[in-house]
């Protein structure tokens, strides 16, 4: 296979491919964290208004979820076929893409008219998402080794923690601010968009390993087919028709089938979107598994608390963002403290480990929750699940890509990615679900033990989408419906993260390299050998290294 190597500018490059030095390496990583700002931003701030949307523009319950769900689909079916362009086309004009079709849809989902049209236009949003969350990740772990990369996870966290915080608090400005209305917190995000391009264009310098690649297309189409095809089961079955009926079984044997051929056509194509060899590792195997939970967790978490302190506690969209604060403080703490240690030491599973632990634990507390919990009690509760998020969510994916090989780094960071988007997706799905079915069955118990008449009720149709305009006493045994209705989803959530917990606890640890992906595949074109270096370091301990980083000019030089 023959291979040449040009600028990741457009252009080939004529001088020696030499590699970024450590400044331009941190002005890059400046763009691509705008980027990630952009990305989680988008998927925050709809979070608080999505009440207001959905009232505003006279959705249901089922359409709340949708809103959601579409995003998450897109972006889900999606990340892994970003991912394997990335190993194989410039990174830089990937990432370039995914901004400027995630700022399409942004544009769109504000110009919306119609429930159907913002669905449609979030599924765009979620197109370029999928690109921004599988992209910056290998972009970052091209730049710097898995040793280093502990010391920015204080800088990623700390962007993805505003994120989450100023998402929702603009969000709920935004929506209690009349002169503006819920369409800007789409519109917001298009100039930030804009100057993360900028930025990029400026910044990033990556080189473009060119190789004669054939591009798996039916792959491709399997995967996202097969994938999406599961997800609109779960998000419709028990509500557009029944679990066990002839359009269920019918959606579940298509996208077994798909992804039946996808698995096939895996196997026979060249360049495969899923290399399978992948997951005869096995911290890739047990990562994957393990992200499915922290999915639920990131995703299931912000959607359904936004909706919980609004509806059920009745407050304003902006309190909704402050209350969510203990969560995002425990996740942005936990994750750039253990960043920092695992670069200072070496070591990875314990924070990992823990992290699991501390999430489960906090899944189930918050499983006890009702309409009149202290507000107090469960702000500890989301502390706890947002320490366990933070140690979690970032680690899994640093162990994974220290085990692959730079060719492959591109797809097994995605299929991380793809996994915990995954969890997400179906996460919301299935839980939206079961929160519809436990309010409608609440609201109806608390409406007949009230003696009040169905009619006046407006029957089962009670709920998020006629709220406003219910009389007072029947709003209250609603609300309180939503309130009693959100621990189950908690629950839920909490069992499956023991799986997630069993995962982790048998991946083994192994040494962190102290060489990026860009700087191995240099040395294996140059013939070194670059595992005999590892070996050195190592020493037989297969969990300690040199406790300082030797930085890329320093191995330059020798």
């Amino acid at each position: 296979m023959s291979t040449s190597v040009t600028r990741d500018t457009g252009k080939p490059d004529q001088a020696t491919d030499a590699p970024m030095t450590h400044p331009q390496r941190i002005q890059a990583l400046v763009g691509l964290l705008l980027g990630m700002f952009v990305a989680f931003l988008s998927s925050t701030i709809v979070s608080n208004a999505l009440p207001t949307i959905i009232t505003d523009l006279h959705g249901t319950q089922d359409q709340y979820t949708w809103v959601v769900t579409a995003t998450l689909l897109a972006s889900t079916a999606t990340t892994p076929i970003w991912g394997k362009f990335s190993d194989m086309v410039s990174k830089k004009m990937l990432v370039q893409l995914a901004l400027v079709i995630f700022t399409v849809g942004s544009v769109l989902a504000g110009l919306s008219q119609s429930v159907t049209m913002l669905i449609g236009a979030r599924a765009v949003q979620g197109l370029g998402l999928g690109g921004l969350q599988a992209l910056v990740v290998i972009v970052i772990a091209t730049m710097f080794s898995p040793r280093e990369r502990g010391r920015y996870q204080g800088p990623m966290a700390g962007v993805m923690s505003i994120a989450t915080v100023a998402g929702p608090l603009i969000g709920g400005l935004i929506v209690d601010t009349s002169w503006l209305g819920w369409r800007w917190t789409f519109f917001v995000g298009v100039p930030l968009a804009v100057i993360a391009l900028f930025v990029i264009q400026r910044t990033l310098n990556l080189p473009v390993v060119r190789k004669n690649v054939s591009i798996d297309y039916m792959g491709a189409l399997f995967i996202a087919s097969g994938v999406s095809t599961l997800l609109i089961w779960v998000t419709l079955a028990g509500k557009n028709f029944d679990w066990a009926s002839g359009v269920s079984f019918g959606l579940v044997a298509l996208g077994v089938a798909l992804l039946a051929l996808a698995i096939f056509t895996e196997t026979k194509a060249k360049d495969p979107i899923i290399p399978l060899r992948l997951f005869r590792d096995r911290t890739t195997a047990l990562a994957t598994l393990a992200s499915v939970a922290v999915g639920i967790a990131l995703f299931g978490g912000a959607v359904f608390l936004g909706q919980y302190f609004q509806i059920a506690r009745g407050y304003s969209p902006t309190a909704a963002g402050l209350l969510t604060l203990p969560m995002v403080i425990g996740s942005m703490v936990s994750s750039a403290v253990s960043g920092a240690l695992i670069t200072k030491f070496g070591r990875w599973k314990g924070f990992i480990l823990g992290g699991a632990i501390m999430m489960t634990v906090g899944f189930f507390l918050l499983s006890t929750i009702d309409h009149a919990t202290n507000m107090g009690v469960l702000g500890v509760f989301l502390f706890v699940l947002g320490v366990g998020m933070g140690l979690t969510m970032q680690n899994l994916v640093l162990a994974v890509q220290n085990t692959v090989s730079p060719s492959d780094l591109g797809s097994a960071s995605s299929v991380v990615s793809f996994f915990r988007s995954l969890g997400g997706a179906a996460g919301v799905s299935v839980l939206g679900a079961v929160l519809s079915s436990r309010v409608s069955d609440l609201t109806i118990k608390g409406l007949t033990a009230a003696g009040v008449d169905m009619s006046q009720a407006g029957g089962s149709g009670a709920g998020l989408s006629n709220l406003n305009e219910l009389p007072g006493p029947i709003a209250d045994i609603v609300r309180g419906a939503y309130g009693d209705a959100t621990a189950r989803i908690f629950l839920i959530s909490g069992i499956v993260s023991l799986l997630s917990l069993a995962a982790i606890f048998f991946i083994k640890e192994v040494a962190l390299r102290t060489f990026s992906a860009d700087e191995q595949r240099r040395a294996e074109a140059s013939g070194e050998d670059i595992d005999a270096e590892l070996a050195e370091i190592v020493q037989g301990d297969p969990v300690l290294v040199d406790p300082m980083p030797v930085e890329p000019s320093e191995k330059a030089r020798r």
